[in-house]
């Protein structure tokens, strides 16, 4: 007895459709995938200027070295290292102005520099630190709602700088020296912050100031800088031997910059008053003791 046509006709479909399914899969066209761009090398000029650039930072010849940044910005504009660099050389250099115009005017494009190059890299450790540097000293020309915003809002900068980059020495000494600056908040810049500002920037303490300070000593030992504002924070909570310590670290560096004279000066005279008293405390052990 035959089938039924149309049991007949339903089991012709299913075969049909077991067995063309696959066939139909096997032409089909696969969808390309995703492939990511690679990177466009940059211009033989760019890594040209940009060698030049840091073989006159070596020098230390910052002004020439900030023209060749800029000149890699005016080919490539969104040159990460050129960014963040120029905004550093433009803190050093408007640092040195005692005219508080051109001061005002280097920092400001120091702030430019800085925030182009968190456009570029959000995370880098870099671009934090030269924003969070701009921050710092253009705190030091504005009014004392301007200097606390400003050190509010360098924080999270700083903080994800030594996050990101551990070994990277400057970021440690700005750290230390933010510890330090809003744990000695005065009576008064405490309450301003409260009352305007939603609150002070938390997590400040002095002993972090030392730890990120020590960290930045460690890992440049031949910055004269790091050594001596490792010295004033241990002086100042009366740990004079290891004050003494730094400051002899300092002292035997020899200065290159006029900076770094001025702050080998003051490490000379400052060791000079300390051995002074610690020598006299000795004398008073040793007559209390006689």
């Amino acid at each position: 007895m035959g089938m039924p046509f149309g049991r007949m006709i339903l089991w012709v479909s299913v075969l049909l459709g077991l067995w063309s399914a696959p066939a139909v899969a096997q032409f089909r066209k696969p969808k390309p995938r995703p492939v990511a761009a690679p990177p466009t090398p940059p211009p033989s000029a760019v890594v040209r200027l940009l060698a030049e650039a840091q073989a006159l930072q070596a020098q230390y010849k910052e002004s020439e070295a900030l023209g060749k940044y800029e000149q890699v910005l005016a080919l490539a504009p969104a040159t990460y290292e050129a960014l963040w660099q120029a905004a550093v050389l433009s803190v050093r250099i408007g640092a040195r102005y005692t005219d508080e115009t051109r001061k005002t005017a280097y920092f400001s494009t120091a702030r430019l520099y800085a925030s182009r190059a968190l456009v570029v890299r959000p995370d880098g450790a870099e671009s934090n630190y030269a924003e969070a540097l701009a921050l710092a000293n253009q705190a030091t020309l504005l009014t004392a709602r301007g200097r606390l915003l400003s050190y509010k809002v360098m924080k999270p900068h700083v903080f994800l700088a030594v996050q990101q980059r551990p070994d990277f020495a400057p970021a440690w000494q700005l750290l230390g020296r933010w510890h330090y600056r809003v744990d000695h908040y005065t009576i008064l810049e405490r309450i301003f912050s409260r009352v305007f500002l939603g609150g002070m920037p938390g997590g400040a303490s002095t002993d972090a100031a030392l730890e990120a300070l020590t960290n930045a000593h460690t890992l440049d030992s031949l910055q004269i800088q790091y050594a001596y504002d490792l010295a004033r924070v241990h002086l100042n909570q009366g740990h004079y031997r290891q004050a003494v310590a730094a400051l002899q670290d300092a002292v035997v560096l020899t200065p290159v910059t006029a900076e770094e004279l001025e702050v080998s000066r003051r490490s000379r005279n400052l060791l000079t008053q300390l051995n002074r008293r610690l020598v006299k405390q000795v004398q008073r052990h040793i007559r209390g003791v006689e």
